[in-house]
């Protein structure tokens, strides 16, 4: 405790003088508790002094313990050493005897295989002066082993002698055995009946001796039986193309009439395996001295029945050699779909199986894996192209006449379309396109079924060529663009007239091009899963979708164009109205009449036939075009009285309903929520456009910068003028709204276009959105190209009637309520409390 604390406490304790009493007693308790403690510390000490004591004396027992423990195991070492020493010496000569008898029983083993070897070496000499063929073999194997034991004393000059008069022996069955295969097929096997019989023992005899004997054989064998093969097909007669498959009818007889001479080969040489990859070489080198030697263009029909024959030997080799059983797809067309769809899903099955392996090309010949033995079937020599291959560079002819083809069916079927779908249609596509893509997979099936290399990628190119120009067609069917009187009237820069025909094949096209989109991205999918590996990632198909996604955008639009063209009499109609002399507010006018006219009568037959995703496109792009169109024709009226002007906010509101409905009228339910906030958006426009004009002079001003905050003083006079006022008048309202709003330069009505959302569909996002924002820069250049030259047009409006305005009752609720719809503002103070 502190001073204060102690203090503290004796206060606590002693409070009174009465209290003061009970201090001795409390010393006393004091005075024991400081000896007990006193006694405990005495105490502890005590107790640590002796446990030091007692720890020493342990550690100094402990460390003695372990210096005897160290003497005790240097005594057993020593006792060790000593005893190995005694062993080594009792054990010494034992071990010399050991060896005395290991050296001897070497000497009697080495002594009697010498023996065994001499008298072995002997009648394998007699065996192969006698030509005993399956004796020597027998007898080839013994003394191979028993020069392996002798193989360490090489340098022992009998033993050289031995090997040297052995390796002699060997030369001599080498003659004889290739000089009686030299008979072979000369006709002696059939005079001689043991022939074959002792040409199969000298086989036996071969695969004793080295392999290269046996390969020697086999090859000397093989170049005997092509002998003839390259005197008959190199002649003038049979050298020729067309005789390509008299080549492969050769070999199979010769296989077929020999099989008796192939039994005397044992069945792991195979060397009718061997003889028909020796074929295939020769065969190759052949038909490619055939090709390069042709001064002209070798005819496509007898290049590709060469083809298809050298492909159908290669397959049945790879079957007889390869344990191949899957056959290669030789139906070449089929004119049911489903059968077609079935054949290629098997020949790309096919493939997979085949061609897991690639075939190396290596100087212009054929190889096979170099880490396996090509001597045997199952080592991954490949059949398959080891001939067929060298026709490659030479079909290019073939390409052309399938391009060729296919460009004469796509202009047929062109001409022959109605553009028109069938009846009962549930796709709304035009046939052609399904007949384009039928014979594009089946010229794929037949080229797939030649080749998967380059010509195959070449004919891919050739189906791009194909879709973009029909692609083309499809472009150039759609209605084209004109300048017409009334377009020339109403400021529009084209004009299209469409039909109703017209617009069913505009949605037609629309919907094909949609198809060709996606079947000519899965064709690519196709053609790179068929065609070999290091062309698969140059299949591309982007290009392609491309332009069917241009014609979709370009359908569209003319769409869009066509319905804006049968508005232009309309718009004209809502110009010519006696806006200045209407007395009263009735239904709405004639020409929102006529705008829900032709909205109805088209929408139905749009929505039926265009998916929800181009529908919400077309929707968006017709609003974008008449919400700022109407809001420009109200400026190109005349005289707008109070009546006329709300006659007209009356049609403004009728014009929105009809947009509104349009996706209703188009049974299209699914169209975006943000359609109809555009839709207010771009409306509300010319509503406050007309709730500008009909607001009180005094307050006009006010009015025009609360409603329409982007205006400029341009239009703000043109409102003027609408309003029937002259001149002088308008000096002094425009001199007020230009000191009021000094810093107003903004641009003039610059329509805005909402560009659709991104739609789910795969067609349109990239050129649909970009050929949208194309499409609103044409728009605002042609309406400022309108604002700007609209000096000449307010001129000439000047002189049209300009009645007084009133400014009655009407007019002050109209402006009151025009104020009550904003939530800041000039005139909102007017409602506040």
């Amino acid at each position: 405790m502190d001073k204060s604390s102690a203090l503290e406490y004796i206060n606590q304790m002693f409070p009174t003088e009465a209290s003061l009493s009970g201090v001795e007693p409390l010393m006393q308790q004091i005075q024991s508790e400081i000896r007990r403690v006193d006694d405990s510390i005495l105490a502890a000490v005590r107790r640590q002094s002796n446990s030091g004591t007692k720890a020493k004396e342990d550690l100094a027992a402990a460390t003695h313990a372990v210096q005897e423990l160290m003497h005790k195991i240097h005594e057993i070492k020593t006792k060790a050493e000593q005893s190995e020493t005694m062993v080594q010496e009792i054990c010494r000569d034992i071990k010399k005897l050991d060896f005395a008898k290991r050296h001897i029983t070497t000497t009697i083993t080495a002594l009697h295989r010498l023996t065994m070897l001499v008298s072995a070496v002997e009648q394998l000499q007699v065996m192969a002066s006698k030509r005993q063929y399956k004796e020597a073999a027998a007898q080839l194997e013994a003394v191979n082993q028993l020069c392996s034991h002798f193989e360490a004393y090489r340098d022992v000059p009998k033993i050289a002698e031995l090997r040297e008069k052995f390796k002699n022996i060997k030369k001599i069955l080498k003659s004889h055995v290739f000089s009686d295969f030299s008979s072979l097929g000369t006709g002696k096997e059939t005079e001689e009946a043991n022939l074959l019989q002792q040409l199969s023992d000298a086989c036996l005899v071969v695969d004793a001796l080295e392999p290269s004997v046996r390969e020697e054989l086999v090859k000397n064998f093989c170049n005997k039986e092509l002998t003839s093969y390259r005197q008959i097909f190199e002649g003038a007669e049979l050298a020729k193309l067309d005789k390509t498959e008299r080549r492969y009818a050769w070999i199979k007889r010769r296989l077929r009439t020999n099989e008796d001479i192939w039994n005397i080969f044992p069945s792991a040489w195979h060397v009718d395996y061997l003889l028909c990859i020796q074929f295939c070489k020769l065969t190759r080198m052949q038909l490619v001295d055939i090709l390069n030697s042709l001064k002209e263009k070798p005819d496509v029909g007898t290049l590709l029945l060469a083809l298809q024959r050298t492909l159908e030997f290669e397959e049945e080799l790879a079957d007889k050699f390869g344990g191949n059983t899957t056959s290669r797809e030789r139906d070449f067309g089929s004119d049911e779909e489903a059968d077609e769809t079935k054949n290629k899903n098997q020949i790309v099955s096919d493939i997979r199986k085949k061609y897991e392996k690639k075939l190396a090309m290596h100087n212009g010949g054929i190889e096979p894996d170099k880490n396996k033995d090509s001597s045997v079937p199952d080592a991954g020599f490949n059949f398959h192209g080891i001939i067929s291959s060298c026709f490659e560079p030479h079909l290019a002819i073939y390409v052309e006449l399938e391009e060729k083809t296919l460009m004469e069916h796509l202009e047929k079927l062109v001409q022959e379309e109605t553009w028109e779908t069938e009846e009962g249609s549930q796709t709304n596509i035009l046939s052609s396109s399904m007949q384009v893509f039928l014979i594009i997979r089946r010229s794929l099936k037949r080229c797939s079924a030649l080749t998967k290399n380059q010509t195959l990628f070449n004919l891919f190119e050739v189906f791009q060529k194909i879709l973009k120009a029909y692609a083309t067609k499809l472009y150039a069917k759609l209605p084209k663009a004109g300048i017409g009187i009334v377009a020339a009237a109403t400021g529009m820069d084209v004009q299209i007239k469409m039909s109703d025909r017209d617009e069913r094949m505009i949605c037609y096209i629309v919907n094909t091009a949609e198809y060709c989109h996606k079947t000519s991205g899965e064709l690519a999918e196709n053609v790179s899963k068929v065609i070999e590996s290091q062309y698969a990632d140059k299949v591309d198909m982007s290009e392609v979708q491309d332009e069917y996604s241009a014609v979709i955008t370009k359908a569209l639009l003319t769409l869009v164009q066509g319905i804006e063209t049968k508005f232009d009499a309309e718009m004209v109609a809502m110009t010519r109205v006696p806006w200045a002399s209407l007395e009263s507010v009735g239904d709405q006018s004639e020409y929102v009449n006529g705008i829900n006219s032709i909205l109805t009568s088209s929408i139905p037959t749009l929505g039926s036939l265009l998916s929800p995703t181009y529908f919400q496109f077309f929707l968006d792009k017709l609003a974008a075009s008449l919400g700022p169109r109407f809001y420009l024709n109200i400026y190109k009226c005349k005289h707008i009285s109070e009546t006329g002007a709300q006659q007209m906010l009356l049609d403004t509101q009728a014009v929105k309903t009809i947009l509104l409905d349009i996706p209703t009228l188009g049974k299209q339910s699914t169209v975006a929520a943000g359609y109809s906030k555009f839709v207010n958006r771009e409306m509300s426009k010319a509503e406050a456009l007309l709730k500008v004009i009909l607001s009180p002079l005094d307050s006009v001003a006010n009015t025009y910068r609360a409603l329409l905050p982007e205006g400029t003083p341009l239009e703000f006079q043109r409102i003027l003028e609408l309003k029937g006022l002259k001149k002088a008048d308008q000096q002094n309202i425009l001199d007020d709204f230009n000191k009021h709003s000094p810093g107003i330069n903004h641009p003039s009505i610059p329509p805005s276009v909402v560009v659709p959302s991104q739609p789910d569909s795969a067609v349109v996002p990239q050129t649909i959105i970009a050929a949208a924002a194309t499409t609103t820069a044409s728009i605002g250049t042609a309406v400022s190209g309108a604002i700007s030259s609209r000096e000449d047009v307010l001129t000439r409006a000047a002189a049209l009637g300009r009645g007084a305005a009133t400014t009655g009752f009407k007019r002050f609720l109209a402006l009151t309520e025009a104020a009550k719809d904003r939530k800041d503002g000039a005139f909102r103070k007017l409602f506040n409390p």
